[in-house]
């Protein structure tokens, strides 16, 4: 019988304020997140998923190598948290 979580395993890098987002990237996510990400990316802090942030997103994806759609799918989450963290951003 195998054990769930073995040493050798990654953890789940998904950050907690992670939401998937099926359709579309407005009204998905609270203001406060919205700030934070906006923060982590350096654009006006409206609490909007307004269009410049959606092409700091894009940006974000382009420089990582990640298909710029410009919508937080978990990839660009993970990348956006690990901005968060190696810079000590956010709330």
């Amino acid at each position: 019988m195998m054990e769930a979580h073995l040493s050798h395993d990654f953890p789940d890098p998904t950050p907690a304020w992670y939401k998937e987002q099926p359709h579309s990237p407005y009204q998905v996510y609270d203001e406060d997140t919205i700030r934070d990400i906006q923060r982590t990316l350096s654009c006006p802090e409206t609490g909007v998923m307004d269009l410049n942030t959606v092409n700091h997103i894009k940006g974000l994806q382009y420089a990582m190598g990640i298909t710029a759609t410009g919508r937080l799918d978990r990839e660009t989450a993970v990348q956006i948290q690990r901005l968060r963290d190696r810079y000590h951003l956010g709330a």
